[in-house]
């Protein structure tokens, strides 16, 4: 596995995909250069390999692809491995087509699968410093997957892929998200009985942080309410400024990055996702699992997941009036119960154990493919 090893949506896929795997029986190893933020349990079958970058005064910038291109080719030489599977185009899908073709010179022919999670699509992919490197990755993957249907759309519409891409959704850990008896934490929180909004991301400006705090001020006016912020990043300074603006941090809490969100969500009335971009949702996915219905943007992948009227609801982007209506409608109370049960029954239907397999399926279809290529 192949992947960043932070909080963003696809390396959390990634390493959650390799536990599970691991759980299954099937030996998994990380090539990154942190240990990824949830790889956090012990496994016979789980190994981490840290890629190091020689820090020479020649380099401005620290040649990140060939010290991971590098770790690659010797983790399969003395790991035995059967396939790589890289999530994200940049700079994972390029550094492993760099090592595939060291391999070949040594005998091996090591397939590679691209998993495409949004933005190295939708942001960087269409950089024009970037495009041709990630289309030439692209094509040059063994197998390419994407999270949704939405993106897997937009990447033949922005790039000249000559191959088949299957959608495979992403997925949750029904074990771990689900909603936690935490009555001592919603009263501390909510000590009079407000209704309890939640946001969680990297606090970019893609996530449109402010139509979470605008919709909020809207219901606020209508209901007690409080706001839960889980996450940082680069906008949190404005995004707290604009709270003081508006008189309202007195309601907010910047609670920063967690590891266990899921105890948050177990105490969340609504979940709010305004997104610009967003090629699936998967913060969305586990806030639906934790029985928190859904408003958000009818960005990318989003609809594919929040089931308008259903799950929750979606609004044009920007839409903070719509969101703030739609809103108001979950949160009354003879709508919020069956709204909470209709997201955790949604959320089912992405288990990890439901798409784990898919995976699987798609990993022996390519070695197969492998096979036959080698044999004519």
């Amino acid at each position: 596995m192949l992947c960043y090893p932070t909080f963003g949506g696809s390396g959390v896929v990634a390493t959650e995909l390799g536990k599970g795997l691991a759980q299954k029986g099937h030996k998994v190893h990380f090539i990154t250069y942190l240990q990824p933020v949830r790889l956090d349990f012990f496994n016979e079958n789980l190994s981490y390999h840290q890629v190091y970058i020689p820090n020479y005064p020649l380099f401005q910038y620290p040649p990140y692809e060939l010290s991971l291109a590098s770790k690659i080719v010797h983790v399969v030489l003395y790991e035995k491995l059967d396939l790589i599977h890289a999530h994200y185009a940049i700079p994972h899908a390029t550094a492993a087509y760099l090592a595939k073709q060291i391999l070949k010179t040594k005998g091996i022919d090591i397939p590679v699968i691209t998993t495409l999670h949004g933005t190295d699509i939708t942001l960087v992919g269409k950089d024009s410093s970037f495009e041709p490197v990630v289309e030439f990755s692209i094509n040059e993957s063994d197998g390419v997957t994407t999270v949704s249907q939405s993106l897997k759309e937009e990447t033949y519409e922005h790039f000249n892929i000559q191959r088949d891409i299957r959608v495979i959704p992403n997925f949750v850990d029904l074990e771990r998200f689900k909603k936690q008896k935490k009555e001592h934490f919603k009263l501390a929180i909510c000590p009079h009985g407000e209704k309890l909004l939640v946001h969680t991301s990297n606090f970019r400006k893609v996530k449109r942080i402010q139509d979470v705090i605008s919709v909020f001020e809207r219901v606020r006016k209508e209901m007690p309410a409080k706001l839960l912020l889980v996450g940082d990043g680069p906008e949190r300074v404005q995004i707290e400024e604009l709270a003081r603006s508006l008189e309202i941090q007195q309601d907010i809490r910047f609670l920063g990055k967690l590891d266990a969100v899921e105890e948050v969500l177990s105490v969340a009335d609504l979940f709010l996702m305004p997104s610009e971009k967003e090629s699936f949702g998967l913060a969305a996915l586990e806030a639906m699992a934790c029985e928190v219905p859904v408003i958000s943007s009818n960005a990318g992948g989003i609809p594919e997941l929040n089931q308008h009227g259903y799950t929750g609801f979606t609004s044009p982007i920007g839409d903070v009036e719509d969101m703030t209506k739609n809103a108001l409608h979950i949160l009354h109370d003879d709508h919020l119960a069956t709204f909470k049960h209709n997201a955790l029954a949604h959320a089912q239907n992405f288990d990890i154990h439901k798409i784990l397999p898919l995976y699987e399926q798609f990993y022996e279809q390519i070695l197969a493919e492998r096979v036959v290529i080698s044999s004519l």
